[in-house]
């Protein structure tokens, strides 16, 4: 009897490891299941606020959500965060960005952002690295009752609403984004 417990642990301790070893690896390789559920979350909450970005979303050669954007200032800011990149509608990798900015700027925020890509050229840019936001570039802040004028630029659309925290700014700043593919491309 006592042998059978011994080989049960052992075999559950084993399946355990394999568990741990799949889903450190998934991770390793840029799989982030929660990263990935957190960013369809802040997409559908986006959507259901702001109905009209639907089209955008539904006519997109691809899009990136990042649903947690950490952003710091006083006088000189940042912010950085991850995302999920999408091309027709499927995760085909992950991204990470960083912001930097300087002026008259002073707290502290979290918010959501969402870059949809018009077209092909414009997605690569992005894949490529070779997408930057400098001050030139302006995302629509989403407001609950604002009426939003939505437009591309250069191919590409950017809209941010904010989580929480209080910031007060006059800066000009820009972002860079470097991805990583899932290989699912």
């Amino acid at each position: 009897m006592k042998t059978v417990a011994v080989r049960t642990s052992k075999i559950a301790a084993l399946v355990l490891a394999l568990f741990a070893s799949i889903t450190l690896s998934a991770q390793v390789n840029g799989w982030n299941p929660k990263l990935e559920s957190d960013a369809q979350e802040a997409l559908h909450t986006i959507l259901e606020k702001t109905p009209k970005l639907a089209s955008f979303k539904k006519e997109a050669y691809g899009y990136a959500v990042f649903p947690r954007i950490t952003k710091a200032a006083i006088g000189v800011g940042g912010a950085a965060g991850n995302g999920v990149v999408y091309k027709d509608h499927s995760m085909v990798g992950t991204a990470h960005l960083k912001q930097a900015s300087v002026g008259i700027q002073f707290g502290g925020q979290q918010y959501v952002e969402v870059i949809f890509f018009e077209n092909e050229d414009a997605f690569e840019k992005f894949t490529n690295g070779k997408l930057k936001f400098d001050a030139q570039a302006s995302a629509v802040a989403l407001k609950a009752g604002a009426a939003i004028d939505l437009a591309y630029q250069d191919g590409v659309a950017v809209f941010t609403a904010t989580k929480g925290g209080l910031m007060y700014e006059a800066s000009i700043g820009g972002q860079h984004f470097k991805y990583k593919s899932s290989g699912v491309e």
